[in-house]
């Protein structure tokens, strides 16, 4: 599984995936519609393969959380909607995922957004139980597949079939012809 190029973006709801670079910002799709907006350069975006959560022993990346908890849940969306559900139900999943998360410093709030997070990645397709190696080291492949074979270079035939000028001529578009030749006071 990889969280990579998908964003999130303060004020705008839903996750989105990077397109394109503007101008004045990011040109992003959202993974939910499909619509296509600008995130500004203003905006607060983070990327979701650059978040972690915070556990006792360090911190765990948030690809690393959404793998535990699609196991825990074989696959499916979480069973309560994140934000009406208690705090117990969030915290009790959640210690399903990740055993040792640091209790003081990752808020309930943070736990919802994850959920839902994890709720748009699974329903998409974007979540599964694989590691991030093994997702790169099968897109790796692919792609050398999918490249198509290098057309031969028409510049070159184009060199090749123009006529080389014979020496003292010089080509033009209509015509050709001859150099001047050197005066005898020029060349000293």
């Amino acid at each position: 599984m990889s969280l990579k190029g998908i964003l999130s973006i303060a004020t705008y709801p839903g996750l989105y995936r990077h397109v394109a670079q503007a101008k004045n910002g990011l040109i992003v799709e959202s993974i939910v519609d499909g619509k296509r907006n600008i995130a500004f350069a203003t905006s607060r975006i983070s990327a979701l393969e650059d978040i972690s959560i915070y556990t006792n022993d360090g911190d765990v990346k948030l690809s690393e959380v959404y793998k535990n908890l699609y196991k825990a849940l074989d696959g499916k969306p979480t069973p309560f909607a994140p934000k009406k559900a208690s705090d117990q139900e969030l915290t009790e999943l959640f210690t399903k995922a990740l055993p040792n998360w640091d209790t003081d410093r990752v808020y309930i709030s943070d736990i919802k957004r994850a959920y839902a997070w994890y709720n748009i990645l699974v329903e998409k397709g974007f979540v599964d139980g694989k590691d991030e190696e093994e997702t790169e080291a099968k897109a790796e492949p692919e792609a050398a597949e999918a490249e198509p074979e290098a057309k031969p270079k028409a510049k070159k035939a184009k060199a090749e079939a123009k006529e080389e000028p014979v020496e003292g001529e010089i080509k033009t578009r209509k015509r050709t012809r001859k150099k001047a030749e050197p005066k005898e006071d020029d060349a000293k």
